[in-house]
């Protein structure tokens, strides 16, 4: 039997465990067991924009009403009709929360494969992509955790901030990130920040709720960090909105607040799923939907694929090192094992009540 996580997709409150009969593998399948996988507000994300974003086609359910939040992290090969894909191999990749998953594994090489089932042939490329651990230059086994937890995070951060940059801002001089205390909001602070002292620098503004509004301010690569009920004291320049939460009374809040002012409004994540809505009637300009696979794109066309992978790598390496800072860490890993744990850890995701300096690492 295997077993799986399941939502309903018009109530991400509503959840049960699947358990059906283990498939028998056909001609070129994997069959893995989920060892381990991170779970962040990214995942309530994938969960809330799943029908824009067609997150929830990757793992179907096989009904509409339902789907499998993916999630990032490792799994080892326990059986397989694919040759190149051997028994015991350790993959990184995009997994359901399950204890096991049956792939169809197609372009083997020595880096990994691709998903090439049916239902995923038209999603995009790089969530297909499964990562063999011992070809991976940036795998560590002792850092599995930061890797699962951080890695597709801080590609985003990273590709957030080479956006603002490859459009000048925008003519802004101001980056305001809402979420500030999230991953990826302060990985892209982290990337902004690096631009200090160069004539790409800008001011970077962080908003955040009363309750980490301490720990954001701690981290050192916001200029500024406002509560939310602040908003409307933002400075009246011009300014970049980068909005990680989705929340329609905090955007409404920036965009009256700077309405002209406001050179690009952009709009990445939904870490307040339960208080999203469209643009509506906005001061300034419409928000702007930010996939980060299409930044991926067009730099790997202008850089090359290994120019696009050195520069993320740099700028990882420099991030992990404030990330694990001995006397200051950013991050602690919480690890945690059996579905209790993956309903607790989900939950308080969709309450807001995990603390902003743990990172949840989980297995069923």
């Amino acid at each position: 039997m295997t077993e799986s996580f399941v939502v309903q997709r018009n109530d991400l409150r509503t959840t049960h465990w699947d358990e059906s009969p283990a498939p028998s593998l056909e001609e070129g399948q994997v069959r893995l067991r989920i060892d381990a996988f991170a779970l962040t507000s990214n995942n309530i994300t994938y969960a809330a924009l799943g029908d824009v974003m067609n997150y929830w086609q990757f793992y179907p359910t096989g009904d509409p009403s339902t789907g499998r939040v993916p999630v990032w992290g490792f799994a080892s090969v326990v059986e397989s009709r694919c040759p190149g894909v051997e028994v015991d191999e350790r993959f990184y990749g995009y997994w359901p929360m399950a204890d096991e998953v049956v792939l169809q594994a197609t372009d083997v090489h020595p880096g990994g494969f691709a998903e090439g089932s049916e239902h995923r042939r038209a999603l995009h490329a790089v969530y297909n992509q499964y990562v063999r651990c011992s070809a991976d230059p940036g795998y560590r086994a002792d850092r599995e955790a930061q890797q699962a937890l951080l890695r597709p995070l801080f590609a985003t951060s990273f590709l957030i901030d080479d956006f603002l940059a490859d459009n000048e801002f925008f003519g802004a001089k101001t980056v305001i990130l809402s979420s500030a205390s999230s991953k990826t909001a302060y990985g892209t602070a982290f990337c902004l920040a690096q631009r200090r002292g160069t004539p790409e620098e800008v001011r970077v503004v962080g908003l955040t709720s009363a309750a980490n509004a301490e720990f954001t301010r701690s981290l050192g690569c916001y200029d500024d960090v406002l509560c939310y009920d602040d908003a409307a004291t933002l400075a009246d320049v011009a300014s970049v909105y980068v909005d990680m939460s989705g929340d329609t009374a905090v955007r409404l809040a920036v965009h009256s607040r700077l309405g002209d002012l406001l050179a690009y409004s952009c709009a990445v994540g939904a870490t307040h799923w339960d208080a999203l809505g469209g643009g509506g009637d906005l001061p300034g300009p419409p928000p702007q939907l930010f996939f980060a696979p299409e930044q991926a794109r067009k730099r790997a066309a202008e850089w090359g694929q290994g120019g696009l992978q050195e520069r993320m790598a740099s700028a990882w390496t420099a991030f992990m090192a404030r990330i694990d800072n001995a006397e200051q860490p950013w991050m602690t890993v919480v690890t945690r094992h059996g579905r209790d744990a993956v309903e607790q850890c989900y939950r308080a995701l969709l309450d807001g009540t995990v603390p902003a300096n743990e990172g949840h690492i989980l297995s069923v």
